[in-house]
């Protein structure tokens, strides 16, 4: 709703294109810049406002204005592949194919961005993804086999039944927990958060995830402390916003001892929203802080046995973050806690979109 709303407003100001450019612009799966005969941006897709590509109307990544001036200056048609950011928070880039088109001899010139590689990228991630389930199921199924046989051995003993079936109940429930991981993280690889252009107030998603883990921390004696803060609005999907943050929460209470303090904050800097979660746990070894996002990874094998933990958690948590434009960073030491920093790009939203 809020992307038509913003397109047509868009159209509005750019009510000197052809009706077909207009047409057209409705109907492609592309990203795209339209760009006035001074270079002024008049008209693009919603997401291109979290590329850092535009700045106060215009482009500022000169390798894009290299390609305008030459369609322009030769009145045809631009193509080329070129890195271009993948988003204003994030350093990383990614390599996508640039059409730039002149519209008539208006001197304006439209601008169609695509990711090719996106679809091997996906072939790939399945591909990867079936192997290390393949591997991380073999455990659990196997460890019920072995009771089974257990049990049937056992038939006489009720004092071993009872110790086989209480076993039995908690690799099932380990078993469920890891199919259910699996589902959740596929769901967030096969889907772009940004397609839906819904406000998403963080405030909201920081209450609900605490409300879904207070049971935990409660039965661990750790308090969760938040205070409301700024009004803050990003756009995506905000059932997976809650998954991530929940995710975080959840890891900072079973990492820490009774009696302690997992604190939340959100802050505003600059365009960008930060959410920064810090526990008093037992952090995290430096040696293992650039792999605990890896799918599967568990920095201490034997507690994410005792926590039921599946090794995906954080896994999710960081395509969720990425797929709404933003990064996650961590700070740990051993003994001495974690905090985990989420950053989105905000979104500006009147009173009367936060209301809808």
């Amino acid at each position: 709703m809020f992307r038509k709303q913003r397109q047509a407003e868009s159209y509005a100001a750019a009510n000197s294109l052809p009706k077909e450019v207009l047409d057209l612009l409705d109907s492609i799966d592309v990203e795209f810049l339209i760009l006035d005969s001074q270079d002024r941006v008049i008209a693009n897709s919603p997401q291109i406002n979290t590329t850092g590509l535009v700045k106060d109307g215009r482009i500022i990544f000169q390798p894009l204005n290299n390609l305008v001036k030459k369609a322009r200056r030769n009145n045809d048609n631009q193509v080329d592949e070129l890195t271009l950011p993948r988003n204003q928070i994030s350093r990383s880039t990614i390599l996508r194919t640039v059409n730039v088109i002149p519209i008539g001899n208006s001197g304006q010139v439209s601008v169609l961005i695509q990711d090719e590689s996106e679809s091997q990228r996906l072939d790939a991630t399945r591909r990867d993804f079936v192997s290390n389930i393949s591997h991380e199921l073999k455990t659990p199924i196997g460890g019920l086999s072995i009771l089974g046989e257990a049990i049937l051995e056992a038939i006489d003993d009720p004092e071993a039944l009872k110790n086989f079936a209480a076993r039995i109940g908690t690799e099932t429930k380990r078993l469920s927990k890891l199919v259910q991981e699996i589902i959740n993280l596929s769901r967030v690889q096969d889907t772009d958060p940004l397609e839906g252009d819904l406000h998403v107030d963080l405030n909201d998603v920081i209450n609900e995830a605490i409300d879904s883990t207070k049971i935990n921390a409660d039965n661990r004696k750790i308090q969760i402390f938040f205070q409301t803060g700024p009004e803050l609005f990003v756009i995506g999907d905000k059932n997976q916003l809650v998954t991530a943050v929940k995710n975080i929460l959840d890891n900072a209470v079973n990492y820490s001892s009774a009696n302690t303090t997992v604190s939340v904050e959100l802050r505003k800097n600059d365009d960008i929203a930060e959410i920064s979660i810090k526990d008093q746990g037992i952090g995290i070894p430096e040696a293992d802080l650039d792999r605990i996002f890896e799918r599967f990874y568990r920095v201490d094998p034997a507690r994410s046995r005792e926590t039921g933990g599946t090794g995906l958690g954080l896994s999710i948590v960081k395509h969720i973050i990425t797929n709404h434009g933003g990064e996650i960073s961590v700070w740990s030491k051993p003994s001495a806690g974690s905090t985990f920093t989420l950053q989105l790009p905000l979104v500006n939203v009147t009173e009367k979109e936060a209301s809808q």
